[in-house]
């Protein structure tokens, strides 16, 4: 039986998806997919992966452009530049609506996303910030609105949810406040669950961690959060943000003249942490530890926790805005399992299906998807 339908409407230019690739691994085993090197290599038979030394390179996503040149691709411009072209902020409207044909919008596809999800479970995954919060100067302000808390608890009543952030998990936590949800911090390498399920309908949930397997690296990666705080003090507007498994270095708030010193500090400081890798986010840079692990493995090991990555009535929706979120907008494309949808107000290239403007469309979509559950039980 295909995974959402038989068939859908080219013209809608939506994916064709059939069946999974399946994982024959049982609920909570590590298969090898999820290892952060082959499999021939020795780990722990603890709760947490003992990570094999291996020395990589400096640059993960940027290796093929300079770091200045890549923390300027990140930052909002005047001219906006897609598919080679450049448009000026006028011609931004007309190029947004010739990008989403090809990426149309979640809110338009509703009808389309819920007739492929009838006989289906949805199981539900949220970036955090500029997907459910703003993207402001000061990233300890990044607030949800209630109203957009209110749609998330409402929707983690009708379908399993989760957050995957690249902030701390007690951080994005602590921002939403809620209880009935999973929780995937840094990005995806340090994974809370609710103990019972968030269809019990229950007010108070007990918590436990489901999955860390970074664990080694905490004291390395507090080494470099006290490194670099002291190495950039004398850079303006220059922030620095322990994640717990990651350290973000945030660019936003510096001129761009002195972007250069940032990141020659950050190289400067990794050229001591072999074991360390820099990935680039929208005007941060990260370090992270070099574990084959990210968001896309993070939503496929919650699929297998939660008993659903070897079904064939499931559907998976990821909803974020960072280049972070590829991975997991690959691992739901390149297996045929669900749809990914990019929150981006202009055009880029993704491996999502659908498209939403904002926060205010993710909650609009949200909101949608509890509709058409209570409508269609």
């Amino acid at each position: 039986m295909p995974m959402f339908g038989d068939s859908m409407d080219l013209k809608s230019n939506s994916p064709i998806l059939t069946d999974p690739i399946p994982i024959s691994k049982p609920k909570l085993d590590f298969h090898d997919s999820l290892l952060p090197y082959s499999s021939s290599e020795v780990f722990s038979q603890g709760p947490f992966l003992t990570i094999p030394w291996r020395k990589p390179g400096l640059l993960d996503d940027v290796l093929s452009t300079s770091w200045l040149d890549a923390m300027k691709s990140s930052s909002p411009r005047n001219i906006m530049k897609y598919n080679g072209n450049e448009f000026s902020p006028n011609d931004a409207d007309v190029a947004y609506h010739n990008w989403m044909l090809k990426y149309p919008s979640a809110l338009t596809s509703i009808e389309h996303i819920v007739n492929n999800a009838k006989g289906k479970r949805i199981a539900l995954f949220l970036d955090y910030d500029g997907t459910l919060s703003p993207i402001v100067d000061n990233p300890d302000h990044a607030f949800m609105s209630n109203a957009m808390r209110a749609a998330v608890r409402n929707v983690a009543k009708c379908f399993p949810t989760a957050i995957i952030s690249g902030r701390s998990r007690e951080k994005v936590r602590k921002f939403v406040g809620l209880k009935e949800l999973y929780y995937a911090g840094s990005h995806g390498m340090d994974i809370m669950c609710p103990v019972q399920s968030p269809a019990d309908h229950t007010t108070e949930v007990n918590e436990g961690n489901l999955y860390q397997p970074a664990s080694e690296f905490l004291p390395m990666i507090n080494e470099v959060f006290t490194s670099l705080v002291e190495t950039t003090k004398n850079i303006e507007g220059a922030k620095v943000e322990n994640n717990k498994f990651c350290v973000s270095v945030h660019y936003r708030n510096v001129d761009e003249k002195s972007w250069k010193a940032v990141a020659d500090y950050v190289q400067d400081t990794l050229k001591r942490y072999p074991r360390l890798r820099l990935t680039h986010g929208r005007m941060v840079l990260e370090i992270r530890p070099v574990l084959k692990w990210d968001k896309g493995k993070a939503v496929e090991f919650l699929l297998e926790s939660l008993g659903l990555s070897s079904c064939d009535d499931v559907l998976p929706i990821y909803v974020g805005d960072d280049r972070t979120d590829e991975d997991a907008f690959k691992f739901l494309r390149e297996g045929n399992r669900g749809y990914g949808i990019l929150v981006t107000p202009a055009p880029k290239e993704s491996s999502a299906y659908y498209s939403l403007r904002d926060p205010s469309e993710v909650m609009e979509f949200i909101n949608l998807l509890v509709i058409h559950k209570k409508l269609v039980p």
